[in-house]
């Protein structure tokens, strides 16, 4: 869990469309004085637009084809910022990010990912990241942060497997 956070208290209330999410991303800034600086938001934009887990050298090779050649450190900054303040979480086990249901409201949630098509669902059930919190407190061990990853097929890939 992200000691301070507020918890996802609107498990139904996410966004869709990269313009939305922009917007609901640059509200929250506005709200926490945060600056979403042009190359965060662009940034930001191709992790949104993606529709799928995208690595940092592929953002790389997009903002070169946009705008000219990025370095690799002003990319990671970019990342380093949007995943400190929620708003992308990034999946270690395959080291690609994605764009945050919840942009608006900072928590930590599971994700299920599809080792065939790269697909990531993030589930919008926090009682799984607080009952990880909870076992780990009772264990005397102060998590401070929390990523759970579950991989598998996702329900596209199992029917096309099935059908082959």
């Amino acid at each position: 869990m992200n000691p301070g956070a507020p918890a996802c208290t609107h498990p139904h209330h996410h966004v869709h469309g990269a313009g939305a999410y922009l917007d609901a991303v640059k509200l929250a800034c506005a709200e926490r004085g945060l600056r979403l600086t042009p190359i965060r938001e662009q940034v930001l934009r191709l992790v949104a637009q993606s529709g799928k887990p995208v690595k940092a050298y592929d953002l790389l090779e997009q903002m070169r084809s946009e705008v000219g050649a990025n370095a690799p450190p002003t990319v990671y900054r970019a990342l380093d910022f949007l995943m400190a303040n929620g708003f992308i979480h990034k999946l270690a086990s395959i080291n690609a990010f994605v764009a945050c249901h919840h942009p608006s409201i900072r928590h930590t949630v599971p994700f299920l990912i599809c080792d065939r098509c790269h697909a990531a669902i993030e589930l919008e059930d926090e009682s799984i990241a607080k009952s990880l919190d909870a076992k780990a407190q009772a264990l005397g061990f102060a998590p401070g942060a929390q990523v759970l990853e579950v991989h598998g097929l996702c329900r596209s890939c199992q029917a096309a497997e099935s059908s082959t």
